[in-house]
Formats: structure tokens, C-alpha cells, sequence
């Protein structure tokens, strides 16, 4: 990338064929041509270089998606990017494309809960096991590695409990073994860590989060390197996965602002979790304590930080934790995260998954909080009102 990754966002896919400053959509399933020797002449570019956005067909994509791969891949600075439906999708591309049955998976404990049964649960119904290991303790990581094991599966930090990890560790050891490397890089996005850069060999962003910015898209990002190029290409042609081109526009206008939102986010999230910090009965799930190995772990690694957050609340009394997440103002109360609202969620235990490595007392209570855009010091005092309600 020539530029800095701020300016390349503003001025990256400009279309002076149609003097427009974002690409058009288009939409197509059958994709045209004037002659059968067109046809095969396309068949072949995509041959030679089958990242070139030669398609015969729609299921393939059109030039919108195209032009979101090209952005993304320069941005992960990666050998390709493939574009799926959604988060999910590219999690399970990511895995479908290089394990097989009798293969055996090692999972970071505290994975998103679909992960977990994706690979707990589903992938057991083809003869593939999945081992879980304590990202705080690598050990547990060299400790269960077979000849079996295939693929080490990395969410960094972790789903809800927000673990950071010693990537580089987990890399070595990898390649040590030969194993297949994925990772979730949703919370940071490539804009505050790059996996590819250290090694990793696919990384995962939930394109639904902060690439698009305002809650109203689903789609997923799977950057690869060289090495595993032709597997995820193979599984992504045979699982029919496509980014539908209206998607694939709003993340790339979405895509333009990335930068100034995520240092926004972590502008009011740093400013919230000060005040939170001050309070007796939280534990911050958030890098800002110094002395930390999370803390430690981040710095050695990202740049900067996101607006997710968790909080570990010290109460005897659940239903005020209800109402202290029910009575804020400024929070939305929903699913998913990475828009440009604030939201906050009650995290139910059994929603977890079965969790060996996050050990809450009876009682503690995991909320989440997205920081979103909002005037800080209006979260804050939304915040305040209600954690009186704490008992």
C-alpha cells in the first residue's frame, strides 16, 4: 500500500468510467458475453489468475465485489480475500476448507458460542474433533497437539471475556507442527492489527461489524495467504458462499470511514472504561490496565483498540443486573456490535458454550458493552444513573 491506510480508504475504487467517486452495484446472475470464444477467453484469464475478477457467472461475483476484495486485500495485505454472506460464513469457510474427517481442530476456549458448536458439536457429525486449549496458557496448546491436528482456530481477544493471547507463541508453535492457522480479527480489523503480517494463514473479520459501521448489512471477510489459496478456493466454489453485490457496496462506503469511526470508538471506550474502572464491583474486560498480561498481550500486537468491552459485575442479586442494563437510555439491547450506536447485553452464561477456562463465581455477571459514537460524557452519565441499581 503506497499510501497510508487513511488515504488509501478515500481514494481507493473510484470509477472515472462512470465519473462516480463509489463503484456502481451491479447485479447479475447470468453475466453476459458477445461470443462463446468470449466465454472461454474469460474461462482462461481466470486460470491464470483466478484473483483477477474473471467471472463466467454470478455466483462468482460481479465487479462490486470485486472491487471490495481488491480493497480489502490490499488493506489485510494478504494474497486474496474471499467475501461470504456473512461473519459466520467466512468462520466456517475458513475451517470446511482444510479439515477433514479424522482431522483434529485446537479452539481458543473462549470462541464466539456459533464457533464453539460449529466445531464442539457439528463437525463431530464428520468425524472431526475439536479440542479447546486456555489462551492464557499456551502450554495447554503444545500439551494436546497430535499428529491428527490439523488446524489451530484463534479468536483474539476472545468472545465476551476478551482474553488476549501471545499470537506470535501460538504461530511458532504452529509452524513447528504444520498446522493450518486461522484467526477472528473482528474486534481490531485489519485497521489495528494485520494476522497476515505475523504469520497467520486466514483471517476473519465480520464485515456486519465495524467495515460497514451502521447496522444494516451481513457479510464476512476471509483473507488468505498462498499457501492455503487453493483450499479455500476449492471449498468456497463447492459451498456456493456469495457476498450479494447491494451488500458488497455498502461495506465499501462503509470502508471509506473506517478509520475515523474505529478512532472514535476507542476514543469513547477509553473514556468509559476510566470511569468504569473507578468502580468496586466491576472488573473492566478491556486493555487499560497496565500491569495486565492482557493489557501486555494487546500492546505487543494492536495498535489501538475497538468500542467492545465486557464488564465482570459482582452482585448476589441477577435481577439487578436486568435492571441495570434495562434502565440505560443510550444503549440499545440487541445482538451484534460494530455500528455506530452504543449497545449493552445481559451475557447468560449458557449462551457461552461450555466454557472450561472462564471460571465466574456464583456471583458474577458478564454484561457487554458496545461504545459507540455517542458524546462520551452522555454514556457515561447514562452509565452512572443506572449502576446505582447494582445489589
Amino acid at each position: 500500500m503506497s499510501y497510508s491506510f487513511k488515504t488509501f480508504l478515500k481514494h481507493t475504487a473510484k470509477d472515472f468510467h462512470n465519473q462516480s467517486v463509489n463503484p456502481p452495484v451491479v447485479r447479475a446472475s447470468t453475466i453476459i458475453f458477445k461470443s462463446i470464444q468470449d466465454i472461454r477467453k474469460t474461462q482462461n484469464k481466470y486460470k491464470k489468475d483466478p484473483t483477477g475478477g474473471h467471472f463466467d457467472y454470478g455466483r462468482q461475483g460481479t465487479s462490486t465485489t470485486h472491487i471490495l476484495q481488491k480493497i480489502l486485500t490490499k488493506i489485510e495485505e494478504c494474497y486474496h480475500v474471499f467475501l461470504t454472506p456473512t461473519g459466520f460464513g467466512s468462520v466456517f469457510l475458513s475451517i470446511i476448507s482444510v479439515v477433514r474427517p479424522g482431522d483434529e481442530i485446537l479452539v481458543s476456549d473462549p470462541v464466539y458460542s456459533p464457533t464453539r458448536f460449529l466445531t464442539e458439536d457439528y463437525l463431530k457429525n464428520f468425524n472431526i474433533k475439536t479440542i479447546f486449549y486456555n489462551p492464557h496458557d499456551l502450554n495447554t496448546l503444545r500439551k494436546k497437539i497430535t499428529k491428527k491436528t490439523k488446524l489451530i482456530f484463534v479468536e483474539s481477544p476472545g468472545s465476551n471475556s476478551f482474553e488476549f493471547q501471545d499470537l506470535s507463541k501460538v504461530i511458532s508453535i504452529a509452524k513447528k507442527n504444520k498446522i493450518f492457522t486461522a484467526i477472528d480479527n473482528t474486534w481490531a480489523t485489519p485497521y489495528f492489527f494485520k494476522p497476515m503480517k505475523i504469520g497467520f494463514d486466514m483471517s476473519i473479520v465480520s464485515a456486519t461489524k465495524y467495515y460497514s459501521g451502521h447496522s444494516d448489512v451481513m457479510g464476512g471477510s476471509l483473507a488468505v495467504n498462498k499457501k492455503v489459496f487453493k483450499l479455500v478456493e476449492k471449498a468456497n466454489k463447492v459451498t456456493g458462499l456469495r457476498l450479494g453485490p447491494d451488500d458488497a457496496y455498502l461495506i465499501t462506503r462503509g470502508l471509506r470511514t473506517l478509520d475515523l469511526r474505529l478512532d472514535k470508538h476507542q476514543e469513547n471506550a477509553r473514556k468509559v472504561a476510566a470511569f468504569l474502572s473507578k468502580n468496586k464491583k466491576i472488573k473492566l474486560l478491556y486493555p487499560y490496565k497496565k500491569d495486565s498480561f492482557n493489557f501486555r498481550m494487546w500492546k505487543k500486537y494492536y495498535s489501538g483498540a475497538s468500542g467492545l468491552m465486557g464488564l465482570r459485575i459482582k452482585a448476589k442479586n441477577k435481577k439487578s443486573i436486568l435492571k441495570f442494563v434495562n434502565s440505560l437510555k443510550l444503549f440499545g439491547y440487541g445482538y451484534s456490535w460494530g455500528g455506530f450506536e452504543s449497545l449493552a447485553l445481559h451475557q447468560e452464561i449458557r449462551e457461552q458454550g461450555n466454557r472450561k477456562f472462564l471460571n465466574l463465581a456464583k456471583d458474577e455477571h458478564l454484561v457487554r458493552l458496545h461504545i459507540g459514537l455517542e458524546d462520551p460524557k452522555d454514556l457515561i452519565q447514562d452509565l452512572k444513573r443506572c449502576l446505582k441499581f447494582i445489589k
